[in-house]
Parts: structure tokens; sequence; C-alpha cells
């Protein structure tokens, strides 16, 4: 195992090439060109960033905003940001034209709430981002990422130890106070040894792909920070080229011999349904060992049939996939299935578990719901189950999953308030509700999304992947929630379908319900593909999607990519250019 004793990301960058010099990171660009960059370089490269950081004024402890869509920029201005100890706020790239008034709102959120000074932005970017300027009290300048490599000038390097802020990280549910996790090196260290050293094993021999985006905690620790302190080689997919060509993902893999890579659940179901025949006789994936799943809830379902697809047609091992928890305030990682396992999930009775929160083993498969394991606790962490009177639980019994380790961040950028109501005697509280069998963590739901219908405990995932399974309906675009009826709550089903009879697909879904649950739907809404509001990093949002639904804003809330009128679109954007190019000119006049 490479352990070179780092004690922050800053002195990984500047000497991880002294042990590796011939490891890399490999960045593509949306034509699939690849840009070689050894781990020897990474002081050189980035020293001029570093020095045209401080020359704008930026200071160690101060705070940087990073909207950069390309992936070498993206990466080699964060490295600039640690190594003078500036704290980056990565943030994501507005994903259409049509919810540019929301991405410019919560922007402006995020960065007040961060106090950032400064704004990194590609630099297409900049002329409808520049108004953010007059909106942020603490923002006093945009500048463009692409040229920051271009700058002349030296500069001065503080020291930077392990309790130092490396950068924060803003939760990626949707909501009018963003919390910024605090993000400390020690436990970027703790987390990268955990996850790349004690559970997925991985040594400099090995090579990470990812088109992950960069703003997220998978793809930014899982795929940047991780790796470079333990000397791992990366190849970069570009997000968009990814979404435009989701086979790329695995021709990638093929290409430059890839043993580990990582997806959120959806992304498993495109790579098996875009995957033709001409590619699969092609490809050999014999060198896939690790295919991390997680971020959001996993389908053993999806799983299995991405395993037969690439396991028969391209050799990859049939234990490679590697089911995954985590979430920001751990730093990344919770938990993994130990490397060269199968998969394993547990068969429990639907009934049992939905009345008592009992994990029993079913004996009728008609009437079972499957939970995917994720694994013990990273070594030198621990998991618990408590209730809501915080009284630790059995084996076997759903409560919220608490955490405890060197990996749990100090809490949320200068809210003293969340952070208190996040911890418990020591313990962090997740959120989320799973329980423990055998030492390993089945992650079940969210709290706050459980559906209660007559006293009965439902997971929104039980009704969504029943109605996924339906023609017409979109895979991984259904959404469960209650709403308050005459007589209680009310089941109310929102999916995405391209279908012309909608009448016709409600009532399959109803009958599904019915025949699978056995409860009853209120409502179920057909949408356009594209309405349902989901966060940066794709997850679907429940209590978005409820609230939008009871104010009667739905079908308008989630506009997104092709669904918003063209000359709508130009109408928005011709705004914030406008905006923009006043605050620019009126930011250069008064000398900012």
């Amino acid at each position: 195992m490479a352990s070179f004793g780092f004690t922050t990301v800053t002195q990984a960058i500047e000497e991880v090439g002294l042990h590796h010099p011939e490891g890399d990171f490999i960045f593509q660009d949306m034509k699939g060109e690849e840009t070689r960059r050894r781990f020897a370089d990474l002081p050189q490269i980035t020293a001029p960033r570093c020095a045209a950081l401080q020359a704008m004024g930026l200071n160690k402890g101060d705070r940087v905003g990073l909207i950069i869509v390309e992936p070498e920029d993206f990466v080699l201005s964060f490295f600039a940001c640690l190594r003078i100890g500036v704290v980056p706020v990565p943030l994501y790239p507005p994903m259409s034209f049509g919810q540019l008034d929301a991405y410019v709102d919560r922007t402006a959120t995020v960065l007040a709430s961060s106090g950032a000074k400064a704004l990194l932005a590609t630099d297409s970017l900049q002329k409808i981002l520049w108004s953010l300027v007059d909106r942020v009290p603490s923002l006093e300048r945009i500048e463009p990422a692409d040229s920051l490599g271009d700058f002349i000038g030296e500069a001065v390097y503080p020291d930077i130890g392990p309790d130092d802020l490396a950068f924060l990280q803003y939760t990626s549910g949707s909501t009018s106070d963003p919390k910024g996790v605090m993000v400390p090196h020690r436990c970027l260290i703790a987390n990268a040894k955990a996850l790349i050293e004690d559970s997925l094993k991985l040594t400099p021999q090995d090579r990470g792909v990812s088109w992950l985006p960069l703003y997220h905690d998978m793809g930014l620790i899982g795929f940047v920070l991780a790796p470079i302190c333990h000397a791992l080689p990366i190849t970069f997919i570009p997000t968009l080229r990814f979404i435009k060509r989701p086979n790329v993902w695995m021709e990638t893999i093929h290409r430059h011999r890839g043993t580990v890579t990582f997806a959120p659940n959806f992304a498993f179901a495109l790579a098996t349904r875009r995957a033709r025949q001409s590619d699969l006789d092609k490809w050999d994936l014999s060198c896939l060992e690790r295919v991390g799943c997680g971020a959001e809830p996993i389908q053993p379902e999806t799983v299995r049939a991405f395993t037969e697809t690439f396991g028969t047609h391209c050799g990859m091992p049939n234990s490679a996939v590697v089911p995954a928890y985590g979430m920001a305030e751990s730093t990344l990682g919770i938990s993994l299935k130990p490397h060269q396992e199968l998969l394993r999930t547990r068969s429990v009775d639907a009934d049992v578990f939905s009345a008592t929160g009992e994990a029993r083993e079913a004996t009728d498969i008609n009437s079972a719901v499957e939970h995917v394991s994720c694994g013990p606790a990273f070594p030198g962490h621990d998991i618990a189950i408590f209730n809501e009177q915080g009284e630790r639980l059995a084996e076997g019994e759903e409560g919220e999953i608490c955490l405890k380790g060197p990996s749990v961040t100090p809490g949320y950028f200068e809210n003293p308030e969340a952070t208190r109501e996040a911890f418990r005697d020591g313990w962090l509280r997740t959120g989320d509700l799973g329980y423990l069998m055998d030492g390993e963590v089945y992650v079940t739901g969210r709290m706050k999304d459980l559906i209660i219908i007559n006293g009965r405990n439902i997971h929104p995932q039980a009704v969504e992947w029943s109605v996924a399974e339906i023609e017409s309906v979109r895979k991984g675009n259904v959404v469960a929630f209650t709403t308050p009826g005459p007589s209680g709550e009310e089941l109310v089903v929102a999916l995405e379908t391209r279908t012309k009879e909608p009448a016709v697909l409600c009532d399959e879904v109803s009958s599904c319900i019915q025949r699978e649950l056995s409860i009853k739907v209120s409502e179920v809404l057909c949408l356009k593909p594209g309405t349902l509001p989901k966060t940066s990093s794709g997850k679907l949002q429940r209590r978005k999607t409820r609230q939008l639904h009871l104010d009667g804003a739905l079908v308008d809330a989630g506009a997104r990519r092709g669904e918003t009128s063209a000359g709508k679109d130009g109408l928005v954007v011709a705004k914030h250019l406008a905006k923009s190019m006043w605050s620019r000119i009126r930011s250069t006049t008064t000398g900012n």
C-alpha cells in the first residue's frame, strides 16, 4: 500500500511526485483529446495560479468560489488554492438557460454564506455571472480560471496544518439556507486512507477513470484529493461528454486499463442500456476490479443487469461492483463492500419491516423487499443505529444511522445552530435510515422522506422502483410522497413519461402499487421529461417535488434542457448579460 505519511493535501500536492514522478492525471476535453499532467510537475504547473490568486488580494483563510467546467482548469485551480491556504467553494455551473434565474439566486446565496471574496469562473460563464458582484456583499471580483496559469509572478506559501480548513462543501439539496460543510485537511487525510488503502486496497499501479462532476464530493474527493494523497493515477472525462455519449465511460476504461471507477445508481442503468453489441464485443473490462456505486439508493436489479452485461460480454469480474455509503459531513465515504466479495443483499419481510422496522428474513419472496449491504464501517470509524429517543438499537432494527470517527467533519461554516443539531452525544446524526446486520450497514432511506400511511412506514424507493418497471415510465425519474387528505396522508406519485396516453399510464401505476404494496394511490402525475427537480448531482428532490405540487407549480418548476422555449431562454440570458455588463462596468469604474 502507498502510505507516504502526508498530514495535509497541500503536502501531498507538493511531494507526491517525489515518490511517484511518473504518476499522472490525464484530462480529456469534449473531443476526447487528452492532456497528461505528471505528479512531479504539479508544483511547477500550479505555481503561476498560486501567484495569481495572491495578486488578487487573497490570503490564507479567504474563501473563493469555483464555477469551472473544464476538469483540468478546475483541478489545477483547486490545487493552487490549497497550496496558499485559500479556501475553495466548489459550485456547479448552470444546467440550462431556462433555470438561470433560480441558478443565480442559489449561487448568490452560497457565495454570501461562505463570505467569498472572489469567484473563479470559466471564461464563457463570466458574461452572465458578473451581476453576482452587486448581490454578494463580500464578493469583490470575478476572474477567468482559464488564464490563471499564464500569470507571471512569485507566490508566498504559508504553513498549512492538519486542522486548517481545506475547502467548503455545500450540500447539494435545494434550500434557501445552504449549509457549508467544513472539511479540514485532517479529515481528508483520514478519509483518503480509509477509502484508498483500507477499503479499496488500491496502489499507484492502479488507475481510476471518472466522469463525475468535480464540484460534488464523490468526484472531487474520491477522484482528485484522495488519489493525490496516495499517488493513484486518474483519467478524467468531462461530465458533459459522458452525458452526451455514455459509452465513453467504458471505452475510456478499456483503453486506459482502468481498475477503479464510481458512479450513482442511475449511471449503471444508463451504461447498460446504451452499450451497443459492437462495443461489447470490442471492450476488454477484465481490468475493472472495483466499480463503486453510491450517492443515491442502490437498486439491486440495476447492479445485477450491469454486472451481467459487462461481465458476460467484456470480462468484468462478477465481484467488481462495490456498493458504498457516504455523505459530505463524513468527508466522503463511510462504508464499502469489502474488495473481491460478491454483492450481498437481504430479502426482508416487507409487512413486518413496514410495521415494526424489524429487518426479518422473508419467507415469502412475493412479500419481500430487498436491501443492499454497503459493507462495514471504515477501519477506525463506528456506525450505530438509534431511535428517535436517542436509544441505541439492536442488530436488524431500523433507525437513524449515526457515526463517529476521524473522517467526521467539525460541522457547518459559521452555522453553530445547524452544527449543534447535527450531533448528539458525540455522534453525527446522518438523517439516513438503516440497520446493521453482521457488522454491515444497510441503508433504507431518508428520515424526512419516509411515507407513513395508516400507521405503515413505507420507503419511497419501494414505490418508485415498482413504478419504474412500467413501460413508458422513465427509469430513475419517479418520485413518491404524501399530501394531507381528509382522513390522513395520501400517496402521490409523480413520474416523467413521453406517452401520449397518460390516463392509461395512471391506471397502470395505481394497479401496480396496489398489487405490489397493497396501498392506494390518491394521485398520479404524468410529467414531461426534465420536469422533476433534481440536485446539482442529479438526485431527485422529493421534498421540493412535494412542495411544488402543493403550490401548484410542479409542471413549470422543472424546466430543464430542451423544455423551455428558445424565445424565453433568450430573454432570460439577455437579462443576465445586461445585469452582468452593468456590474462589470460599475466595478471597473469604482476600482474593484
